[in-house]
């Protein structure tokens, strides 16, 4: 079992956003701005659900880490730190799911 987390992966992701854009993916991606890293987040998440709908259970793996990483970029153009997602996620789970949905629904 792995000790590695979404932690760390943004903390990798911070220090190669610093690199030479000509030597890193990151760096790449945080020079194109956000439109391109939103576009790549995108394309992953689609095919992260095609992987789910054909049952495809190694490539949905190979998706998911792709589309975990591109969001990571992402919240790191924004300066949003995965700190500020993990308390919404907490501040979700403190009703039921069915629960918070009706409450962002307009009346």
């Amino acid at each position: 079992m792995s000790n590695f987390t979404l932690a760390d992966l943004e903390a990798i992701v911070a220090s190669r956003a610093e690199a030479d854009p000509s030597q890193s993916w990151t760096a790449k991606l945080v020079a194109g701005g956000q439109d391109k890293a939103a576009k790549k987040l995108g394309e992953e998440a689609i095919e992260a659900v095609m992987a789910a709908v054909k049952d495809d259970r190694e490539n949905l793996i190979y998706e998911s880490a792709d589309l975990l990483y591109h969001l990571m970029v992402v919240l790191k153009i924004a300066d949003i730190p995965l700190q500020a997602v993990m308390q919404e996620l907490e501040r979700r789970t403190a009703q039921t799911g069915l629960n918070e949905k009706a409450s962002r629904q307009d009346p």
